[in-house]
């Protein structure tokens, strides 16, 4: 079944250097389908759909480590094998001194028109990832890129728009 969140909702989450999560509010567990305590100091992959291409976590990953923020749709299991999208914001959490000590997260609902880019894109992505790897799922989507003339975040903020 196929879950959505509503327009005003937000899911927030912070995890640790290692991935962990640290903190989730409320709309975050109702969604995954899982208590607090189920989540907390569990890996925020708890959650990942076999979907959701790894190459698009490659990039999400690279960006933030990197110290820039990134917007991603994400479709995402729950605890009951449910399944939600997101449009998510990932940001990296910076002590007094600019190191990174975590990273935060906020997802709202993603534009419907948006997934119907999205999802044949990802499913195409998914299909070269079993076959060929990571590498060549990203080369994919830079192809597309480069295709329609544009970048990763012009592409990813103008069709949630």
């Amino acid at each position: 079944m196929n879950k959505e969140m509503h327009e005003d909702d937000f899911i927030v989450s912070k995890t640790n250097l290692k991935g962990q999560i640290i903190y989730c509010n409320k709309i975050f567990m109702d969604m995954a389908e899982y208590s607090e305590e189920e989540l907390l100091g569990k890996p925020h992959n708890i959650i990942r759909h076999p979907d959701m291409p790894k190459a698009v976590f490659k990039y999400l990953w690279d960006t933030i480590k990197a110290g820039a923020e990134v917007f991603a749709y994400v479709i995402n299991q729950t605890k009951n094998g449910n399944s939600y999208w997101v449009f998510a914001n990932v940001t990296a959490s910076l002590d007094i001194d600019g190191s990174i000590i975590g990273y935060y997260s906020v997802r709202r609902r993603p534009n419907p028109k948006a997934l119907e880019i999205v999802t044949p894109l990802y499913k195409k992505m998914i299909e070269v990832e079993k076959n060929s790897g990571v590498e060549a799922s990203f080369k994919v989507l830079t192809d597309i890129l480069e295709e329609k003339g544009v970048g990763y975040d012009e592409l990813i903020t103008s069709i949630q728009e």
